[in-house]
């Protein structure tokens, strides 16, 4: 099964996306690969990264974070050239000798050994960046974001993070657009917020928003995504399975936003498997759908870690999921007044 067939229910009839982005509307978020949570060997990589390719998977996000210049070395030795890729900037890697490789060091366990420093600045982007090229052994990547600005992830320190970006790192951006070796620019977070408070400061084609804009939680719609609209401003969403509560359901230890799930998410869960179960629709494959009938949604980019949760992912997407569901949904509350569902979008 090619990635055409596999969205053409999702995709059925959706008009061509706006903005200066084009990318696949199936993407392959390479954290996993990562070793983020569990370790994955060099070989079973790489068979997941060929089993995407083969399956017509030509757009994957990556970071300098993710196993630590892990997953970037990984698809740099997998990918051909003619797939596109974005990856971020922000941290910096310390070489990092002394610690245990095989421990878990943010999230990632037997990774590569360096430590990530948050570095912001003009020079600490260009330098992101060039390593970022050396790793995945390219001279170019479509789309390159900020990563993890916003003050879930600084704190008290956000207001000083965002003061390092907009007056350095975002100039060596724009720059790196400029020159042609960055096609689209942009910011890679877990907030909305942040992107919402982006738009007033600078000239950003993209936002990939982790975790946001799902079956779960749709409050962009109120303000951010009509923002987006208004400004050509184009949205690939990370996380749509919400950390795992979306494909494993109601169950003990269901993780959401990285944690365990609490009971009133997964009350909501709930409600929305009985909907899905009701039209014979696997809830992760209206949870996969969903983002992609938003006209700023460009790409849809879940995590896989091997083989089998590649081909589920293709199946999800290729799921028919009957105008009836998204109507229900609407009809219990379950989906924000305003989102688009593939009803409207044929």
């Amino acid at each position: 099964m090619t990635v055409a067939d596999a969205v053409q229910a999702s995709s059925r009839g959706r008009a061509e996306r706006p903005g200066r982005l084009n990318l696949p509307p199936l993407g392959f978020g390479a954290a996993a690969i990562g070793n983020l949570y569990a370790a994955v060997s060099d070989a079973a990589a790489r068979e997941t990264i060929d089993a995407a390719l083969a399956a017509g998977l030509a757009y994957f996000d990556t970071a300098p974070h993710y196993g630590f210049g892990l997953s970037e070395t990984r698809l740099g030795e997998a990918l051909p050239a003619n797939v596109k890729v974005s990856t971020k900037v922000g941290r910096l890697l310390r070489p990092a000798p002394e610690i245990d490789p095989a421990a878990e060091r943010h999230g990632f366990v037997d990774a590569a050994p360096f430590e990530p420093v948050f570095d912001y600045s003009y020079d600490g982007v260009m330098r992101s960046f060039e390593s970022s090229l050396q790793r995945l052994k390219r001279d170019h990547v479509e789309v390159l974001l900020a990563h993890d600005l916003g003050a879930v992830t600084h704190g008290e320190d956000d207001a000083a993070r965002r003061r390092e970006f907009f007056g350095g790192g975002y100039k060596a951006m724009r720059a790196l657009r400029d020159s042609g070796a960055v096609g689209a620019i942009g910011l890679g977070v877990n907030e909305w917020e942040i992107c919402d408070a982006a738009l007033d400061e600078g000239d950003f084609d993209v936002f990939l928003l982790a975790g946001r804009y799902t079956l779960l939680e749709q409050t962009a719609l109120d303000r951010f995504l009509p923002r987006c609209a208004a400004r050509d401003v184009s949205i690939i969403v990370g996380g749509p399975f919400n950390s795992g509560v979306l494909v494993e359901g109601v169950k003990p230890g269901a993780h959401y936003n990285y944690g365990p799930a609490s009971t009133e998410i997964l009350d909501r869960v709930r409600r929305l498997e009985a909907v899905c179960l009701a039209h014979a629709t696997p809830l992760a494959a209206a949870a996969l759908q969903f983002p992609l009938a938003h006209p700023q949604v460009v790409s849809v980019i879940p995590g896989m870690s091997n083989p089998a949760q590649v081909r589920q992912a293709l199946a999800w997407a290729a799921h028919a999921i009957p105008d009836a569901l998204w109507d229900d949904l609407r009809a219990e509350g379950l989906l924000h007044p305003d989102a688009p569902t593939s009803t409207e979008s044929r």
